[in-house]
């Protein structure tokens, strides 16, 4: 998950998110089915929400999917309804959105950091042995900037303890690794719909996906105030449902994804062709078996800020994900971690800048951003 503002128009050359393309696309079947919403009064739950519900398991290949309010509301409910005892601990990578670690705190359990590898930016299975303890009851991997963690191997080691799994698929909508789609190796998927990810709605949205059918059936009473049927509280619950008129969104936008992760991925070879050899850049890598739907772009330098500036100053808009590795954070302080305490991760957000990519970005975009890059350099 992240909360990188979206714009649909921008006085700059290159914004660094455009939803022009596909919110274009779908602007007029979306208008008639709200219209339609509005004269049946039909704005919670209903049939809306259960055929996003239908057309998103299906994508995903699994048999569920449970409508909700948002990406986190996602991954705090999927962690209750593992029925983890209160206090255990559950593995995340050192290098994520904040979303991750507050799921796991506000599920009552204990986020333990573990380092990611450098080229998929997931959680590393080498460093998973050293971190599973007597109170480990879940790993929370997480496919960050669009691109599938290591997971037959995190499985691997998950099943040798009986752990439980839970992907953090938030930024990896359609997501392909050794030919199995995000959302759909573990026990269940978290998914966000923030208007800036591959598939995102108007306003906050998000999901969860997956083949239990228990899972399913208590999160789905946990979204709606522990509610088994109304005004029978099984569970003390939410209020986290997805809105209809969002769900009415995501199905249209839903037929468009694999396009639009399509010219991201024509997008990211356009930048992979133009930056190779550039400076001190480290590329983002698609690793063997992978298909990566470049959520983001990021690259590495030893000069992150002073790239970004430089770019600003051309008409070109660049981001940061993460300069703050959450176990640095404020937030996250009394877990009692320390600058060191996961290298790889830590070297990424302190190295890390995000060009601009989406589905509309055209050919003299990347072009524009991959000159200003170069003349960075060229400056010495």
């Amino acid at each position: 998950m992240d909360t990188e503002t979206p714009r649909s128009r921008s006085s700059v050359d290159v914004p660094f998110v455009d939803l022009s393309y596909p919110d274009s696309a779908v602007r007029g079947a979306i208008a008639n089915e709200h219209e339609s919403l509005v004269d049946a009064g039909a704005f919670v739950n209903g049939p809306a929400v259960e055929r996003f519900e239908r057309e998103f398991a299906a994508y995903c290949g699994v048999t569920f999917c449970i409508g909700l309010a948002s990406g986190l509301d996602a991954l705090r409910l999927a962690l209750l309804g593992l029925g983890l005892e209160p206090g255990a601990e559950v593995m995340v990578p050192a290098m994520t959105f904040v979303a991750t670690f507050e799921a796991v705190e506000q599920a009552g359990l204990v986020p333990v950091p573990i380092d990611v590898r450098p080229d998929d930016c997931g959680i590393d299975p080498a460093a998973v042995d050293a971190a599973v303890g007597p109170r480990t009851a879940a790993l929370l991997p997480v496919h960050l900037y669009g691109q599938i963690a290591s997971m037959s191997a995190l499985l691997e080691r998950a099943r040798s303890d009986s752990i439980a799994v839970l992907e953090d698929a938030c930024q990896a909508h359609g997501a392909v690794r050794d030919g199995v789609r995000a959302g759909s190796f573990a026990q269940a998927g978290a998914f966000s719909f923030y208007p800036a990810k591959n598939l995102g709605a108007w306003g906050d949205a998000g999901a969860l996906v997956t083949d239990d059918g228990e899972l399913a059936r208590v999160v789905r009473a946990l979204r709606e105030h522990g509610q088994t049927r109304k005004y029978h509280s099984e569970f003390s619950g939410y209020t986290a449902r997805l809105d209809a008129m969002q769900a009415v969104v995501l199905s249209e936008k839903l037929r468009l994804l694999d396009d639009c992760n399509e010219r991201r991925r024509a997008a990211a070879a356009a930048y992979c062709d133009k930056l190779a050899g550039v400076g001190d850049l480290t590329l983002p890598t698609e690793v063997e078996g992978s298909h990566h739907v470049w959520h983001l772009f990021t690259v590495r330098t030893a000069e992150p800020v002073a790239l970004g500036d430089h770019l600003a100053s051309r008409g070109i808009s660049t981001g940061r994900h993460y300069p703050e590795p959450p176990h640095l954070s404020p937030a996250f302080a009394h877990l009692g971690y320390r600058e060191g305490s996961f290298p790889v991760a830590e070297a990424i957000a302190r190295e890390t800048l995000s060009l601009p990519i989406y589905p509309g970005i055209s050919d003299e975009q990347v072009e524009l951003v991959a000159s200003g890059v170069k003349s960075y350099f060229d400056r010495g």
